[in-house]
């Protein structure tokens, strides 16, 4: 840990980071299964199943700079790194050989609930330690990923 002013106790900013940098790499995990997505989907609905994966892969993008930067701010070091996401993400791989929209919205739903899922129980873990922020941060991921998936979801019913 680097050294800071905030006055979050040291121990418990130790835990926030470890709970954060585990999130933060489902976050990059799951860009990249929606880039997999966005990449190769084919099919009758093309051009708007590449947009929603190119969507879902910006918003989870976005998540990753804003754990990336919680982390740092709490004066830890984000672990974001190629090797450290494939031996530490939770998700399950992504299926290499793929391609049709519905085979690519079932396996990206799939992603977008195991990682709403690790988010949602993340907040209670952040609120556990009294870091409001982070858990504030959290339920906001969570409530763009529960959307994400309502909107792949929804091409499915």
């Amino acid at each position: 840990m680097h050294k800071t002013r905030n006055d979050i106790p040291a121990k418990t900013r130790k835990k926030v980071v470890e709970l954060l940098n585990a999130r933060l790499v489902d976050a990059i995990d799951l860009s990249m299964q929606a880039k997999q997505a966005h990449w190769n989907v084919k099919g009758p609905n093309f051009i708007a199943l590449h947009e929603l994966f190119d969507k879902v892969a910006e918003h989870a993008e976005e998540n990753v700079d804003a754990l990336a930067e919680r982390i740092t701010a709490l004066g830890g070091t984000a672990i974001g790194t190629v090797r450290a996401v494939a031996s530490r993400s939770t998700l399950k791989a992504y299926p290499e050989n793929i391609f049709t929209g519905p085979q690519h919205l079932e396996a990206l739903a799939g992603a977008l609930a195991a990682a709403a899922k690790t988010s949602r129980e993340a907040i209670e873990i952040a609120d556990d330690l009294d870091d409001e922020v982070t858990a504030d941060l959290f339920n906001e991921i969570t409530a763009g990923l529960d959307k994400d998936l309502w909107f792949v979801e929804a091409h499915l019913q």
